[in-house]
């Protein structure tokens, strides 16, 4: 019987179980930095985006199809915020996700609640507001958790 050898053993770490190779990390680390340059746009570009679905829900209504559009701007946002550079902003998209990730209830969230979380991604990214470590960014959460346990979500 013959064996074929085991490329992904070989690629992630040769024979060694659960190594990687650091100069793997290393080039994966180089590549990021090296896009890093482009976070504040890439955020801004989300951020516009959510503002946008937002403006929707304002001119057209709170129907599912908007409210759909508005939830996956903010869950993008929670995917992104913190690889951009910016915990606080995916803390604050997620708790606008779970205020609205029900979609039973979805059409009955507070728009004056939804644009809380809008404003305050709006507020991080426009005033480096990156961490929870900065005062106005732990009051912002407080806050919205506050508000989110009120409505029940």
């Amino acid at each position: 019987m013959i064996q074929a050898p085991n490329a992904l053993r070989l690629k992630v770490g040769g024979g060694r179980l659960g190594a990687i190779d650091p100069a793997a990390i290393a080039k994966a680390e180089a590549a990021l930095k090296s896009l890093s340059g482009n976070f504040t746009q890439w955020l801004n570009d989300e951020i516009t985006k959510l503002e946008g679905a937002r403006q929707t829900v304002h001119v057209q209504g709170p129907t599912a199809d908007n409210m759909e559009s508005l939830y996956l701007r903010a869950h993008d946002l929670k995917g992104l915020g913190a690889t951009y550079g910016f915990p606080l902003i995916t803390r604050i998209a997620g708790l606008l996700c779970r205020l609205i990730d029900d979609k039973a209830k979805r059409l009955q969230a507070p728009i004056g609640l939804i644009d809380a979380h809008i404003d305050a991604i709006k507020a991080c990214a426009r005033d480096d507001i990156k961490t929870e470590d900065h005062p106005v960014g732990k009051v912002l959460v407080q806050e919205l958790e506050g508000r989110i346990k009120e409505f029940g979500a």
